[in-house]
């Protein structure tokens, strides 16, 4: 098997994979890329191939919204800003292809922004918004009953996405109410949870976890899904983004919005600005100080909604 076939092997969908031969066959006759060129474009565009695929989504149907939503969970899932400017080309060129061989009429990518750095944090959920997340899922449903749980563990922890679903049962040290978290560099930090969080978690491991068949090399993982395998984080994104819908936030959410909504509840509420360090795992403590600004601009609001004398003032400034 060719590398290129690996690298097909990775899609379901057989319209995906018609796509994308076609794909390979017009960089190397009309582009006449090298090999690791050509294989770069074609695993960079398997990513948003196995993303559409779990949406239902067909190449001919990709629109710019669902393109966006894309790069939203590259970006969640901590991908490098030069990695996700990469795919971003590789998406534009493989749609231009498509137009030329007649495939779409139009190419959804054109218009597709090419990511910038940024320390602009994304909405922030409040307590409602997160009941009001939870109150979507029907319990009876145990998909359903341990997606709650994921929110739950999500924004009470302030848990990155690869956290979670890497996260172990024997990270759970459920008498301390601690989690023994893996983050970036493999460096682990200990995370209090609070006894709500831990209940629930341990309320799905006793009497859903427990009643389904797990693959072997998977007995380790929490969060399985029907096949007995560890989550993904794609699938974290998609149902917590259904979720927002109905629960009717209009709000840009993703999975990383409930860190930082559990990062921002703390530093609002004047937690030390170390600790907060710690229980995100962030290297740098410049990293955490966004939470500050963000904490300063909230304060602001608050008293220009509040404040009879503030308000006075706005209306009479020239």
């Amino acid at each position: 098997m060719t590398r290129t076939d690996t690298i097909l092997s990775t899609v379901d969908s057989p319209s995906w994979k018609r796509s994308l031969r076609s794909f390979n066959s017009w960089m190397k006759l009309e582009r006449q890329l090298s090999v690791n060129s050509i294989e770069a474009y074609l695993r960079d565009v398997a990513q948003l191939a196995r993303f559409a695929t779990e949406h239902g989504v067909e190449p001919g149907a990709v629109d710019l919204d669902l393109l966006r939503h894309f790069v939203a969970m590259l970006h969640d899932m901590g991908v490098a800003l030069a990695t996700q400017c990469r795919i971003v080309s590789g998406l534009r060129t493989f749609y231009r292809m498509m137009v030329i061989e007649d495939a779409v009429n139009d190419n959804p990518a054109e218009l597709l922004e090419m990511p910038r750095s940024s320390r602009h944090l994304p909405d922030v959920l409040t307590n409602d918004d997160i009941d009001a997340i939870c109150n979507t899922f029907d319990l009876s449903m145990p998909d359903q009953a341990r997606n709650r749980v994921i929110v739950e563990v999500l924004y009470g922890c302030g848990l990155r996405v690869s956290e979670l679903v890497n996260l172990h049962l024997s990270n759970i040290y459920a008498d301390d109410e601690f989690l023994l978290v893996t983050g970036k560099g493999d460096k682990q930090r200990w995370v209090p949870i609070n006894h709500t969080a831990l209940h629930l978690l341990l309320q799905y491991i006793h009497t859903i976890r427990s009643q389904q068949r797990i693959r072997h090399g998977e007995e380790n993982y929490v969060f399985i899904n029907r096949l007995g395998t560890h989550l993904s984080r794609n699938y974290i994104f998609m149902f917590l983004k259904e979720a927002v819908q109905k629960a009717g936030i209009d709000k840009n959410i993703s999975p990383h919005s409930l860190r930082h909504s559990f990062a921002t509840e703390l530093v609002t509420n004047g937690a030390d600005l170390r600790a907060v360090q710690e229980m995100l795992g962030h290297e740098k403590i410049s990293t955490t100080e966004i939470y500050t600004h963000l904490s300063h601009q909230y304060l602001r609001d608050t008293i220009s909604t509040y404040h009879p004398h503030y308000r006075e003032s706005i209306k009479i400034a020239p």
